[in-house]
């Protein structure tokens, strides 16, 4: 898919979520609360996307300032009798 063909499929994807918010007053209460749901459900998995990447980023980048003790090596050595 070219670029061209992505704008124009975000862009009319973004025309008929406003005429969707548009036309909501008017709504029935039904058709309100399930856009209310599928709304809500994808500003949650939004933010649960921006959390999961900033934990994983901020754990794995160092960014802490202090040594990860699960990445600490440790040496095995064998048993005395």
């Amino acid at each position: 898919m070219s670029s061209e063909g992505f704008l124009k499929e975000v862009q009319a994807i973004g025309e008929k979520f406003l005429l969707k918010l548009q036309r909501l007053p008017k709504a029935d209460p039904v058709e309100i609360v399930s856009f209310s749901v599928v709304l809500l459900f994808i500003v949650t998995v939004l933010v649960l996307m921006i959390i999961a990447c900033s934990c994983c980023c901020y754990s794995c980048c160092g960014c802490d300032a202090r040594p990860d003790p699960r990445h600490r090596k440790s040496q095995v050595r064998p048993a005395a009798h």
